[in-house]
């Protein structure tokens, strides 16, 4: 369990300590989204002294907003990279040994409409099986019409020959970001969110010592000493590279995905769907998850990074027609619960032209004359093997002895052998007992039946998940924001109330944290957002 140094009264006591205190650390890691939440647990479980710093909230921008897959990428194997779809189908199996509580076997399953179809699709999911090995969350069948039709009621049956069923892993991203965080406090580590980091700090030889940065909620300037700097901030590595070397060129290249969410009763099965080549040659899923159904996701070229990305209407109109191509009721715009957008940071282009969805999702480590260490690209898959390869190489450059990663083993906080996915409280793991004990002991009601989302959750998030603002608990300590955005706006009101309450905030910041919500949402509902080409 976390100790009450995660609550509001005492971060200002650990800021002031960390800021006096004069050993510097051996790893400060920029960046709280799942690669540096990876890279700052195995570091700490490595027994490095380790700060993670974040500008915003764990996991705000691209780790919030995926398709919530742990997979092996089925659309890799079809590029012919081997390599990254083995090493991402065992991180999946190791993530589902490691936090059961959050990732779970989901069956996948591809609609055939001809025979050639069902023979690559066959053959190439059978050697997606064989790539995983042991680590396989179950094998690949071809399924009969009548089985796909019982198993996914709401596919198109016109023309449909069957299908194969396959086996992939489902998760909650923030969720799993949450826990990270909390793993990387529970084995000793620092760990901030609403921290800017503002410049670099360098020696007297031009070598990264530090980081200059500001507490975003204060104000208050600090500087921390370190023997390595990391960059682990996406979309966002170029502005800290830039820090580090006025005028750097761009290492990466920005690509957008938009997913949106609709009630279950447009695709009725507890089995997700697969589309194996869409209109634009991408892959889309329809995924059942917390009772609804996400769908996604594109892949659009964007000119610069965003923390909080819009949808274009093009990206829109392709969900919806993608998915009235396949789905029998053809979801309309107004009943989009909600529509979320991420980026992704992929390595620049190495061919001219090159399409986003053709550059390899594989992580690329760069190190800086100055000893700045950057990760460039990866996926939340394989978060940990991108942990442990970072840390690798900084023993290496830098010289230190070798200590052997642990994180492979390790189980996540939030641990439970056996999950109950038919709990609203399952994602909590561990952390649902002692919660549930809150809720029983409160008189107070549920702020959302529908979200199943309980006034003792919002205090939880604060004393617990460094939850700071209203949208940190409706958008990554629950879902709201995701499954239902015109649901959330509704008890952001209430949200707000808890919240001061319990951080000792007066009604200005209560009645703030409102209007920059109801602000924040109006992107996550289809008609109330601009036309964006």
């Amino acid at each position: 369990m976390l100790t009450a140094a995660t609550n509001d009264f005492h971060r200002t006591d650990l800021l002031d300590k960390m800021a006096h205190d004069p050993a510097p650390f051996d790893l400060i890691v920029i960046g709280g989204g799942a690669t540096g939440l990876g890279i700052a647990l195995d570091a700490v479980c490595r027994g490095y002294r380790t700060l993670l710093v974040e500008q915003a909230d764990f996991a705000k921008g691209t780790s919030s907003r995926s398709t919530k897959l742990v997979h092996g990428g089925v659309r890799y194997l079809a590029q012919g990279d081997v390599k990254l779809v083995r090493e991402a189908s065992i991180e999946r199996g190791l993530l589902h040994r490691n936090a059961p509580h959050l990732v779970k076997d989901q069956t996948f399953i591809v609609p055939v409409y001809s025979t050639w179809e069902k023979l690559k699709y066959t053959i190439g999911l059978k050697i997606y099986d064989w790539i995983a090995g042991r680590l396989r969350l179950g094998p690949s069948v071809f399924i009969s019409r009548k089985d796909v039709l019982e198993k996914i009621p709401g596919i198109r049956p016109e023309g449909l020959k069957g299908g194969v069923l396959y086996h992939d892993g489902q998760f909650d991203d923030a969720r799993l970001a949450i826990n990270l965080m909390q793993s990387i406090q529970d084995n000793g580590g620092h760990i901030i969110n609403y921290m800017k980091v503002t410049g670099l700090l360098k020696d007297e030889t031009g070598f990264v010592a530090g980081v200059k940065v500001t507490d975003t909620e204060t104000d208050t300037h600090y500087t921390f000493r370190s023997k390595t700097v990391i960059n682990a901030t996406g979309v966002f590595v170029d502005d800290i590279l830039r820090m580090d070397e006025p005028g750097h060129a761009a290492s990466i290249c920005v690509s957008q995905g938009v997913h949106l969410v609709f009630d279950k009763k447009f695709f009725p099965s507890s089995h997700a769907l697969m589309i194996p080549r869409t209109s634009d040659g991408r892959v889309l899923f329809a995924v059942p998850w917390h009772d609804k159904v996400v769908v996604g996701t594109t892949d659009t070229p964007v000119a610069e990074a965003s923390l909080e990305p819009v949808a274009l209407e093009k990206e829109i109109r392709f969900i919806l027609d993608t998915a009235a191509a396949y789905f029998i009721e053809k979801p309309q715009r107004s009943d989009v619960l909600s529509v979320f957008a991420g980026q992704r940071p992929l390595a620049a282009p190495q061919k001219a032209n090159q399409k986003t969805k053709e550059i390899s999702r594989s992580h690329k480590i760069v190190v800086s004359p100055s000893n700045l260490f950057t990760i460039l690209g990866g996926k939340w898959t394989t978060y940990r093997k991108m942990g442990e390869d970072m840390i690798d190489r900084i023993e290496k450059e830098m010289n230190w002895a070798h200590k052997p990663a642990t994180t492979a083993n390790l189980h996540i906080h939030g641990y439970v052998a056996k999950a109950d996915w038919s709990d609203p409280f399952y994602f909590y793991g561990s952390d649902a007992i002692p919660l549930k004990e809150s809720i029983n002991g409160s008189a107070g009601q549920w702020l959302s039946e529908s979200l199943r989302i309980h006034p003792a959750q919002v205090r939880w998030a604060v004393e617990h998940e460094m939850a700071r603002t209203v949208e940190d608990v409706l958008a990554r300590r629950t879902r709201a924001l995701l499954l239902d955005a015109k649901e959330s706006v509704r008890i952001a009101p209430a949200v707000a109330s808890i919240m001061a309450t319990t951080l000792g905030q007066d009604k200005a910041w209560e009645l703030q944290q409102i209007e920059q919500y109801q602000q924040l949402v109006e992107t996550y509902i289809l008609e109330k957002l601009p036309v964006h080409i």
